[in-house]
């Protein structure tokens, strides 16, 4: 009788130190974590966005470039908050209104001549182009065209010159030239090219998503 007391007693004790340590593990099992974080950078949400006219959105898409160009602006994002921003900002390129350029062939003095050519290509699912890029050249002049060209509208486009054509990041591209932000999303557009680059060490045309380092669209030389 007295070994059963004791043996009670100790598993009293035992299941008394236990229970704050069961208590821990086990609680997020059923209790609930309520987040409410806004969204980066001022982004609307899905609910807002979808009241807002395409001139509205343009407007907002413009603004919240602004904030995310900033000096440092992501640098305290988590992986999260980036896909979080990513994601909005794809959804409100989305409703944008199509920009369509309608840049003419310049002048040269002499027939242009095609240094380089080939077809845009969609990314992915999601990141579509097509259309045709070519290099002409005569003489001391060099341009970059695109011709009825089509792509998916996105923030921060920019058309990039690249070595590694089938590279996804900055730093698989290779050698590079940033040729500046897409004029438009649609449509006839040139590029003015330096007359010291060499066309043959590149590998294509890339329409880039510079603050996401997503490929929207390739053209192979």
């Amino acid at each position: 009788m007295h070994q059963s007391r004791r043996n009670l007693i100790i598993f009293i004790v035992v299941l008394a130190l236990l229970l704050p340590i069961i208590w821990w593990f086990a609680s997020p099992l059923f209790t609930n974590k309520v987040v409410d974080e806004a969204l980066p950078f001022g982004l609307p949400s899905a609910e807002a966005q979808a009241s807002m006219t395409p001139e509205a959105i343009e407007a907002k898409l413009a603004e919240v470039m602004t904030n995310l160009n900033a000096e440092g602006a992501m640098d305290g994002m988590s992986d999260e908050d980036k896909a979080v921003a990513e994601e909005r900002l794809m959804a409100l390129s989305k409703d944008m209104p199509d920009k369509e350029m309608v840049d003419d062939m310049p002048e040269a003095e002499a027939e242009w001549l095609i240094a380089a050519q080939g077809e845009f290509k969609d990314a992915d699912n999601f990141h579509k182009g097509s259309g045709t890029a070519t290099v002409f050249q005569q003489g001391e002049q060099s341009i970059l065209r695109f011709e009825n060209f089509s792509a998916t509208n996105g923030p921060d486009l920019h058309v990039l010159l690249v070595e590694n054509i089938e590279g996804t990041k900055s730093a698989e591209l290779g050698n590079y030239i940033d040729l500046g932000s897409l004029k438009g999303n649609m449509g006839n557009q040139n590029y003015e090219l330096a007359s010291d680059i060499d066309v043959s060490e590149y590998g294509g045309v890339m329409i880039y998503c510079m603050p996401f380092h997503v490929v929207f669209a390739t053209a192979s030389f």
